[in-house]
């Protein structure tokens, strides 16, 4: 499970070969956000080390600074979101996909790089 916390910060620290104040600095900023234990003490899982290799890829590798690191990753997240909203309705549209009447020749009909056609509605404002 990748999301487990097992790390203390002076682990991650070594593993990634900075301070554990840099950890402490991205978490007061939101950047990451370790687990706590019952006293306080930070533990991180794998999905927070891959978490914090790409905040340092973007400022050791790419000069991005703290306030652009913000903003790349709440649009990471809105591309995550999309993404699974986008999966959901193309398996929605696979699903009901035989319901759609393929007889009429619809202009709504559009073919899918995949051959899969879904209809879609197209609503006339001049009417």
């Amino acid at each position: 499970m990748k999301n487990r916390p097992l790390y203390m910060i002076s682990v991650v620290a070594e593993i990634l070969g900075i301070h554990p104040q840099t950890l402490r600095q991205y978490e007061r900023l939101g950047l990451i956000k370790p687990s706590r234990t019952i006293g306080n003490t930070r533990l991180y899982s794998e999905e927070d080390i891959e978490q914090i290799k790409f905040i340092l890829t973007l400022t050791k590798d790419l000069g991005v600074n703290l306030a652009g690191v913000e903003v790349v990753l709440n649009m990471k997240r809105q591309l995550e979101e999309t993404q699974k909203q986008l999966d959901l309705l193309r398996d929605f549209i696979r699903k009901h996909a035989d319901s759609f009447d393929m007889e009429q020749g619809d202009k709504g009909l559009v073919p899918l790089r995949n051959r899969d056609i879904i209809k879609i509605e197209i609503e006339n404002e001049d009417e």
